[in-house]
Formats: structure tokens, sequence, C-alpha cells
């Protein structure tokens, strides 16, 4: 009998699945014995994780949801979908939103969510295991100063996260999404980087701080959303919908 978080004979796809976050969640769902395709830019192809498929698409173009409907049909057939590519702006105050920058970043984090969503479902509903998957924030439902942006974008994520499960439930397509906190990755870290140089704090302490305001007393890590991500596409998490998943090592 098949454990409840077997993939096997599965096929997923990754949006953003090229680096970061969406990396560590595709090499997890294929050791978990899913048949991976990685949606990311052109530019990506050659850093793409070995041994899976992979499909070029812009998530923010006008046309992304075109290009991501003739993905999802030479799949045939799609089991599990994590809608993960994302930016994480500058930070920057209100007085500082640059108009341009704010219209890129939602297309991303926003339309980029709602047309991987919106082209995938129509294959999916042939699934009798259909799980989406929506990479949030703990922004999503917090905020932090100069973090407008993104903070805006990720409340609007969970948005249609909770507005597809009611959209999609009937066809038997469950939708939850992921809310990490800071994680230790190379994006997170060079930010911090580059804010010290701008005459930020020290690297270092900052990473110290965010540190002790969790209960575990470390940050979460790649792995631990990549194995959130896993339970929220299995069988394990069947009765679940409409949910949003913190990982952040018990914030404060």
């Amino acid at each position: 009998m098949a454990l409840p978080q077997d993939l096997a004979n599965r096929n997923a796809v990754v949006t953003g699945g090229a680096s970061g976050l969406g990396r560590a969640i595709a090499l997890r769902l294929a050791a978990a014995g899913a048949t991976v395709t990685v949606v990311d830019l052109e530019t990506a192809r050659d850093t793409a994780t070995e041994g899976m498929g992979f499909a070029a698409c812009d998530v923010g173009a006008l046309d992304a949801k075109d290009h991501l409907k003739d993905i999802a049909e030479s799949l045939d057939s799609v089991d599990v979908l994590v809608a993960n590519a994302g930016v994480v702006p500058p930070w920057r105050g209100l007085s500082d939103v640059d108009g341009a920058e704010w219209q890129r970043v939602m297309a991303i984090n926003t339309w980029g969510v709602a047309a991987s969503i919106g082209a995938f479902a129509p294959v999916m509903t042939h699934s009798s295991c259909a799980s989406i998957v929506v990479m949030a924030s703990i922004n999503g439902f917090r905020a932090h100063p100069k973090q407008v942006l993104y903070t805006a974008s990720k409340h609007a994520a969970i948005g249609i996260t909770r507005a597809a499960a009611l959209d999609l439930g009937p066809s038997g397509i469950r939708v939850n999404a992921l809310a990490p906190g800071p994680i230790a990755t190379e994006a997170l870290l060079g930010r911090i980087s580059d804010r010290h140089a701008a005459g930020g704090a020290n690297p270092d302490d900052v990473i110290q701080a965010m540190t002790a305001e969790t209960a575990l007393g470390r940050m979460a890590t790649p792995q631990d959303v990549a194995n959130a991500a896993h339970f929220l596409a299995s069988d394990a998490s069947g009765g679940m919908t409409g949910t949003v998943l913190p990982v952040e090592a018990g914030l404060a």
C-alpha cells in the first residue's frame, strides 16, 4: 500500500523551479517519486535541475496564461502544481515606491499565480489527487517597514489561494499556500549584504536578530519549505484546502 506522501506516477509542475525555494521543492517532489517539469525563464534553462522537464515562460507577461496553457496541454495530465515563481523587490517606503517596479512585481507575484492556476486547472480536473500549492509569505498576513510592495503582493497571493480553493473545490482540486518566514537562501543573504553596503546593519547581526525571534532558535531552511510543499502536494493533506501553512520556525 502506497504511503500518503508517495508521489509515484504523479506529474508535478513547479514554476520558478530552477533556483532558490523552487529548486528545493522540485527536488523534494522528485525524491518522492513525482515526474517534475520546471517552468522558468528561458535564461534559466541551463541551470534547471537535471533529470526534470523544462518549459520556458515569463509568468508575469500579459500573455503568460496562453503560454502556460500550451505547456499544460503538452503534458496531458498534471496532478501537482506549485505556483512558486516570484520576485522580492528592494525594500522601499511608500514615498519611494516606483510605478514601473510596482507593476512588474505585481505582474509576477499575483498575475503569475492566477495565470498558472487558471492555465493548469483544466488538465488537473482529470486527476484524482489534484493539488495546487501557492508560494505566499508571512508578509501575506503581517507587515514590515519598507516592504509595502512585497507585502501587498503576498496578501494578494493568499486571497488568490482562498478564492481558487472555492472555485476549484467542486472539481476535486485542492488549493493551499505556504507562508515562509525569513529563509537563509542565497537571495536573502544577498539582500542583507546589499543593505549593509548601503549603510545598513552588519549581516551577522541581522541573521542573529532573525534567529532570536524564532521559537526554535534557528531560521527555517529551504528543505523545511520543500518538505511542507511535499506535504501539501500529497494525499497526507487530503482534507485541507484554502489553508495557509506558515514555515518560519515559530516566529514570535
